[in-house]
């Protein structure tokens, strides 16, 4: 195993740092002519707006500000190293498409600009636009949405507005999934006012067809569903699951989030799909960071095109338009026309790989995924979901510690944690309910080269074979990170923890001189 150790400060708060006085940049003082010309600048601000005292912020100087934000990325936890994050397809957001989204042209401009000034951008959104048609076979994509989980959203409040536009949203309430399917799929339907009918697995791995008859009817709304779901695994009947749905008066609607083994390959059109969804932060090489910004891209069908959120990017003559005059819109999902940078930099990517590219990059995830399922399976204690089912998952495979967990008590959490200390970063466990014991989830897709991979597995390896040989080695990691294990008691306490500057001085108790009890006591809290 390589050597690791994360670097570890005692770095305070920003807003303790600094002295009073200190300043990263000094501004000139206002040049006579301009004062003549427009008096005291302070009495542009109307007076309601003044500040009656100067604002609590720190005061440092430059070099203080970079080091101390040069420490806390040192001792950063996750997105750092090598990161086989399943189900999201994590991959290396390219530096080229960070310089143009900086760029004034982007990073400048207003959603409420004239049309006639935006005409750059519009380009762009309605070329990504197009090239995500090309991948589906729908008609036409919004942007609006603010992810995955909005996406899914946005479907079930379309399905809703086309079912009364049709006189039958009274009659069909029920939404129809299952077990495996992403929990946004049923949280948003529910949502949305829809009851919803959850399949459960069966022996091939998904829902059987006679199960989903069974649950269809004439108050059926729509199906939402993820193919492949999230332990990989594809329905080869799915093409049988939309005619059964259609030809009860539901639409289908894809759940796209698992599309890099597929893409280039696969069209949601193809298969009967109304509508589907692509995780521009996750296929589409744009930065997830954290958890947002985001964009579930959702597309439709022409028929149901009507209506999509308003605006839609339209090409009107020789330039683009926003159109808002949508009488039979769903309204705004999200302010204005979506989180443009994010277009920015999927656009670039999609463009930078071509058709080819993509091509070739899930040719690339099949390979890497199959080549990492043949070495974990042969790691004691790994299993993967359904076992028994040997045909190759193009995709991110769920796996199972739960053998390790009855030889030696060790968790997935466990082992999550003493991988750390090698540098790699914490894997992905699974979506509630957990329905395979102790799992993780990792996928390769087509940017880890080979090395990479070997490297995870190999850490891997080894903590599983400390779990048998020095369980509580396991048990306490990490030992060579940042921080140590943390105490979660307080943390669904709010009187316990502070989000900002102002909440934490108001909780932390103020020392007084010779007692050393409120000190002692805030400690505590801290922990």
């Amino acid at each position: 195993m390589r050597r690791y150790h994360a670097a570890v400060w005692d770095e305070p708060l920003v807003m303790e740092m600094g002295r009073p006085g200190r300043r990263g940049i000094v501004f000139d003082e206002v040049e006579p002519e301009v004062r003549d010309a427009v008096g005291d600048p302070a009495e542009l601000v109307p007076a309601g707006l003044r500040r009656t005292e100067p604002p609590e912020l720190p005061e440092l100087s430059e070099p203080e500000v970079l080091r101390h934000y040069l420490h806390l990325s040192q001792e950063t936890l996750g997105m750092m190293g090598i990161s086989l994050f399943g189900t999201c397809t994590m991959k290396y957001n390219p530096r080229l498409a960070w310089e143009l989204v900086a760029r004034p042209e982007v990073a400048e401009l207003h959603p409420d600009q004239d049309d006639e000034t935006l005409q750059g951008v519009l380009e762009l959104v309605h070329g990504l636009d197009l090239i995500l048609r090309a991948l589906s076979g729908m008609d036409q994509f919004v942007f609006q949405p603010g992810g995955g989980a909005h996406a899914a959203y946005t479907n079930a409040v379309l399905t809703r507005a086309y079912h009364a536009s049709r006189g039958e949203l009274a009659q069909r309430d029920e939404i129809v999934t299952t077990i495996q399917a992403h929990p946004c799929n049923p949280a948003t339907a529910a949502a949305a006012g829809f009851k919803i009918v959850t399949l459960p697995l069966e022996e091939n791995g998904y829902p059987s067809l006679e199960a989903l008859e069974a649950a269809v009817s004439e108050r059926t709304a729509a199906l939402m569903v993820g193919n492949p779901d999230d332990m990989g695994i594809y329905n080869p009947e799915i093409d049988r699951w939309v005619e059964v749905v259609h030809d009860a008066g539901g639409l289908c609607f894809y759940d796209h989030a698992n599309f890099n083994g597929v893409m280039g390959k696969l069209k949601a059109r193809d298969l009967g799909f109304d509508a589907c969804m692509y995780m521009l932060h996750k296929t589409f090489g744009a930065p997830k960071a954290g958890g947002g910004p985001a964009v579930g891209a959702y597309g439709c069908t022409a028929e149901l095109a009507r209506f999509l959120p308003s605006p839609v990017v339209a090409r009107e003559g020789g330039g683009y338009r926003l159109d808002r005059d949508r009488p039979d819109s769903i309204g705004k999902v999200r302010e204005f026309f979506g989180n443009v940078p994010q277009l920015v930099y999927a656009y670039t990517w999609s463009r930078a790989m071509g058709a080819a590219g993509i091509d070739e990059a899930s040719d690339i995830s099949v390979l890497l995924n199959n080549y990492m399922e043949k070495r974990l399976l042969e790691i004691r204690g790994v299993t993967k979901s359904q076992p028994h089912l040997t045909a190759p998952r193009l995709e991110m495979t769920r796996y199972s510690l739960g053998q390790l967990e009855e030889d030696t008590g060790i968790t997935v959490v466990d082992v999550q944690n003493r991988m750390v200390d090698f540098g790699i970063d914490a894997f992905w466990l699974s979506h509630e309910p957990w329905l395979v014991p102790q799992p993780f989830t990792p996928e390769a897709g087509e940017m880890w080269s080979k090395e990479d991979v070997d490297e995870w597995i190999d850490v891997l390896a080894h903590v599983v074979e400390e779990a048998y040989s020095d369980p509580e080695l396991v048990r306490t990691a990490p030992h060579n990170q940042a921080i140590r294990q943390l105490d979660g008691r307080n943390l669904d306490d709010p009187s316990t923890w502070a989000t900002t500057w102002r909440a934490y001085k108001r909780k932390r108790p103020v020392p007084v001189e010779g007692d050393g009890d409120a000190t002692e006591d805030w400690a505590k809290v801290a922990t």
